[in-house]
């Protein structure tokens, strides 16, 4: 072949094209910075706006359960309790939740008929478009009551473990009722994670355990788990972030009361987003400057969280 034959190489990209790409960047550029500028000014907010009461604050905010904070002087008011309770109704949701999550998605992608695992995601995808309010008024309108039963048994048959320790509540409004709510509206997130992530197992990987001799469910257990599991963790830590920040259900379902108890079938815990959906109509003065403190810990545990979850599947991700 002659050099005439050559491939020719391409042409430049000509100038417009240049200052397409140029663009394209700077907007791209822009709009990621424009995250760190609204996630900086949000916690600058919370932390000018909550300085007041945390100056004038006689009590440990991180370790006092009272809240006296609607006085002009020498208020007195503490987290611990609220963050207790944001911590611990988050945490039982993601136990009850993540198992079935993941069994819905492992359901959806290799057991179910086409049609049905088609309208089962659906289905499930449509639990994240219910109003928090709707949750709420089901847990009280009708979890709460049908769970009365099963408390009184937890508490009759295992009292002797700390959890389950009676006298069990008669309203069935406890912390275990609204993690048991919290687990419902965190399992979309939990089971679109996971059933996205298990799609992309390799096939070579499945067919290779099955020509091995594997059942099918030998082949998820060493094929599909392995690799999906930074993509289930990602999306029980997104869920768990979700959670956490929940304010009407929670606050529709528990009591406000401040105590730190692990005792899951007893009225006392609440959370911090509850807590200030229930006293910021009420709040004045240093009232309202330390509810917004409250939202400055409640922010840092999420952005904690989140932070948290994106290492996870970023390391995953580099591992597979």
């Amino acid at each position: 072949m002659t050099t005439t034959d050559a491939p020719q190489a391409a042409p430049p990209p000509t100038g417009k094209r240049r200052i397409g790409d140029a663009v394209f960047a700077g907007l791209a550029r822009g709009s990621g910075l424009l995250i760190l500028v609204i996630l900086a000014g949000v916690a600058a907010f919370l932390v000018i706006q909550a300085w007041p009461s945390l100056s004038a604050n006689t009590a440990g905010f991180l370790t006092s359960t009272e809240w006296e904070a609607n006085v002009r002087e020498a208020p007195a008011f503490g987290v611990a309790a609220l963050a207790f309770g944001t911590v611990l109704a988050a945490a039982i949701a993601l136990l009850l939740a993540t198992p079935v999550a993941v069994g819905i998605a492992l359901f959806i992608v290799y057991y179910a008929p086409r049609r049905l695992a088609s309208v089962l995601g659906y289905l499930v995808d449509l639990l994240a478009a219910i109003p928090s309010v709707v949750y709420g008024l089901w847990g009280i309108g009708f979890l709460a009551p049908q769970l009365v039963p099963v408390y009184g048994g937890l508490t009759e048959y295992l009292g002797w473990i700390p959890l389950f320790t009676g006298p069990a509540s008669t309203s069935g409004r406890t912390i275990l009722t609204a993690s048991v709510v919290l687990a419902v509206m965190i399992l979309p997130i939990i089971t679109a994670m996971s059933r996205d992530v298990f799609r992309q197992v390799p096939q070579g990987h499945r067919e290779a355990a099955l020509a091995m001799g594997a059942t099918r469910w030998e082949m998820i257990r060493l094929a599909v788990l392995p690799f999906g599991r930074s993509g289930v963790v990602g999306g029980a830590m997104l869920g768990l972030g979700r959670a956490l920040g929940e304010t009407m259900a929670v606050a529709m379902i528990l009591s406000p009361s401040l105590v730190i108890s692990f005792d899951l079938l007893q009225s006392g815990n609440q959370t911090i987003a509850a807590h200030i959906a229930l006293q910021y109509p009420e709040a004045t003065g240093y009232g309202v400057s330390a509810l917004i403190a409250a939202g400055l810990v409640l922010f840092a545990i999420t952005l904690a969280v989140n932070m948290g979850a994106r290492y996870i599947v970023a390391r995953g991700s580099k591992e597979a």
